[in-house]
């Protein structure tokens, strides 16, 4: 009898851990459907109350007037450049800064990390301006270096590895001094290569948050042809009206690269974010 109860008691739990599962996914998904449905729509039909969930008929044009709409081929590159040199910048000086802050003893080490930390805590948009000044003195708006320089120093790629590299014993960058490894030695070919894992975590994370970033694009580049993806789509909505089947169908095409990333490094994707406990 108490084996029968348990045995209840474990179908239930498992039923509704499958149903709040699958709830979880349809409302994760559902805003994609949407978008997908709304790009073959008319704009009558977008902005029909109520709404219309299926369109009456598929209008494909849609795509074909947000490419003639916008230059889907230089922000295609300038996001695919923005996001590789943000990339290596936040892996490499953020590996050297977290390898010192985590292994080595230097006057100033907390207080400079301190700084760090304080910069993690301040929301981005407090440095739009004192950046957006930096580089507008250097003569250097509307380039691709505009779309990097907030990225070339990460604070948050800073605290994520020192952590990594505190986790290492200090031990085995004693045995490679004393097997005449110098420090940068010891820093590049015995300890870097431990931090494999979060290093890629990083690129994950470092990657995600360049192609969605809006707000620096927008007000650094001013030229169509020198935007990203996302400041490229905001141009899309209109000051009285918008055409949300074009800006869907646009959106739709700018989530190809990302898409296809995704599904080519799915693995990777999976085990970065598993191993630091990051969404």
């Amino acid at each position: 009898m108490k084996q029968s109860s348990l045995e209840r008691s474990r179908k239930m739990t498992t039923f509704l851990t499958y149903a709040v599962l699958i709830l979880g996914a349809i409302i994760m998904i559902f805003p994609f459907v949407w978008m997908i449905l709304t790009s073959l729509k008319t704009v009558p039909e977008s902005m029909k109350v109520p709404p219309t969930i299926f369109p009456a008929e598929l209008i494909t044009s849609n795509f074909g007037e947000a490419m003639k709409s916008l230059p889907f081929m230089n922000l295609y590159l300038n996001t695919g450049l923005m996001i590789l040199f943000r990339v290596v910048c936040a892996v490499v000086f953020s590996s050297m800064a977290g390898y010192a802050f985590a292994q080595l003893n230097f006057r100033g080490k907390n207080l400079l990390f301190g700084i760090v930390l304080v910069q993690m805590s301040l929301p981005s948009q407090i440095f739009i301006i004192p950046q957006y000044q930096m580089v507008a003195k250097m003569g250097l708006a509307n380039t691709i270096f505009a779309l990097v320089f907030p990225g070339i120093v990460s604070a948050f790629g800073v605290f994520f590895l020192r952590q990594t590299y505190m986790g290492i014993p200090k031990e085995i960058g004693e045995a490679a001094y004393l097997d005449g490894c110098n420090q940068w030695q010891t820093f590049y070919k015995v300890m870097a290569p431990l931090t494999g894992t979060s290093v890629a975590a990083l690129t994950i994370f470092t990657a995600v948050f360049a192609y969605s970033d809006l707000m620096w694009p927008l007000v650094v580049n001013s030229d169509l042809k020198m935007m990203t993806l996302s400041s490229g789509l905001a141009t899309l909505r209109g000051q009285f009206t918008t055409n949300f089947p074009v800006l869907m169908a646009g959106s739709l095409l700018a989530m190809l690269p990302m898409v296809i990333l995704y599904l080519i490094f799915q693995r990777q994707f999976i085990e970065g974010i598993a191993s630091t406990g990051g969404k």
